[in-house]
């Protein structure tokens, strides 16, 4: 467990333990939200059971990633971790969306 906690902190590029712990919790309070919420958008939209996959999977693109990072940043936000989260949303876009970028240090 030790040994999965130093690469996080290498991979994150975070000093303290303390913020190890808020980053993962605020992951974990994220999904836990995003459970909640994610049935009430579907039916809002209408989707149900019937609807075939290529829609439900366009919606989830489109809409559902979206709640989901704006879930991120607002637990981030509250739990005093928003530059973090701000740039790890910042990459997954731009990994969705194929953008290269530099590299650090090039």
């Amino acid at each position: 467990m030790k040994k999965f906690w130093l690469k996080l902190k290498e991979r994150w590029e975070i000093e303290s333990d303390r913020q190890v712990a808020l980053i993962l919790t605020v992951f974990a309070l994220t999904g836990f939200s995003f459970l909640f919420v994610s049935p009430y958008v579907e039916h809002l939209l209408g989707l149900t059971e019937e609807d075939p996959f290529w829609l439900k999977a366009v919606v989830f693109v489109v809409i559902m990633l979206p709640i989901y990072n704006l879930l991120l940043i607002a637990w981030g936000t509250l739990l005093g971790q928003f530059r973090f989260f701000r740039s790890f949303i910042i990459r997954f876009f731009k990994r969705l969306l194929f953008i290269k970028t530099k590299k650090r240090g090039k």
